[in-house]
């Protein structure tokens, strides 16, 4: 079974997915051995990764950091592919590189392309509905040559300036293109309620921890009951990882020694590290070959 057929197969059992975003083959593997039925690959997480930012990442770079987190999982992986990378042209080609690359789908946005800075600072730079629609029409057309079951979400970031009327009427005129789900950014809890009724895709949350404009946090619980199908964790693994790293290295710098942590922790964690990566199997076959002739 196929990645993308997994992801079909976990949609048609209305499977909610809980998605941790991800940048590296370990994160993907602690996700997966803990349990989570998917994971994801993000913008933000890839721009912060090669220290440049999301909206200076190319697509061969996005490309390759979630190839890297497919080929080290067996769950199937969503990926953001930005604004498709350019024209329809180029969305299609963005499709088909994030199929070669082992991606389930990926959510393809109506911001302009390339993208400013300014985005990060929650400035809307639409483009027309019609260029959206057009967008996401050719993703679905290159979507249905290559791979039927490749999952293409129609992201629209409107909702953040123009409210929950626009972000669902562009989700709606994107519907008929023949994208799977939709992703937008309620601004309120009553948005975040109302927008699974008000949009004809199902739809997809995204847990912005530490965004800076109000966007309400809310619970996987929540979230399904008010009929999403999907949360993508948009900045726990980063913010986090960076959090507590920095405090270790702060100390580590301040004192000379790390403290944070015992060294029994340190010993559990270190062998939880080589389970996660499979370090027992490399010494079996090791045993089996190169060591058992010294």
């Amino acid at each position: 079974m196929t990645r993308s057929s997994q992801l079909r197969a976990l949609l048609k059992s209305n499977t909610f997915l809980h998605l941790p975003s991800v940048y590296d083959a370990i994160g993907a593997r602690l996700v997966q051995s803990i349990g989570f039925e998917a994971a994801y690959v993000g913008g933000y997480v890839v721009g912060a990764k090669l220290a440049v930012s999301e909206p200076l990442v190319t697509m061969t770079e996005q490309t390759a950091v979630a190839a890297e987190v497919a080929n080290s999982v067996t769950i199937p992986v969503l990926a953001d592919a930005g604004a498709g990378f350019g024209d329809p042209l180029h969305t299609m080609r963005t499709v088909r590189e994030f199929v070669r690359a082992g991606i389930a789908g990926v959510h393809i946005e109506d911001q302009l392309f390339p993208k400013r800075a300014h985005y990060h600072a929650d400035a809307v730079h639409q483009i027309p509905v019609e260029e959206f629609t057009e967008k996401i029409r050719y993703a679905c057309r290159q979507r249905d040559e290559i791979d039927p079951d490749f999952v293409i979400i129609a992201r629209t970031d409107s909702c953040r300036e123009f409210g929950l009327a626009e972000a669902s009427a562009r989700l709606n005129a994107a519907a008929d293109a023949g994208p799977d789900l939709g992703l937008l950014f309620p601004r309120t809890l009553e948005e975040a309620e109302q927008a699974p009724k008000a949009c004809r895709l199902p739809l997809v949350y995204v847990q912005g921890r530490g965004n800076r404009d109000g966007r309400p946090i809310i619970n996987r619980q929540e979230l399904r009951r008010m009929g999403y199908v999907a949360c993508i964790e948009s900045q726990v693994v980063l913010t986090t990882a960076f959090h507590f790293l920095k405090l270790t290295l702060t100390e580590l710098r301040e004192t000379g020694d790390f403290r944070g942590i015992s060294e029994q922790d340190f010993v559990v964690a270190r062998k939880a590290v080589e389970d996660v990566i499979g370090l027992d199997e490399f010494y079996r076959i090791e045993r089996e070959t190169v060591e058992a002739r010294t």
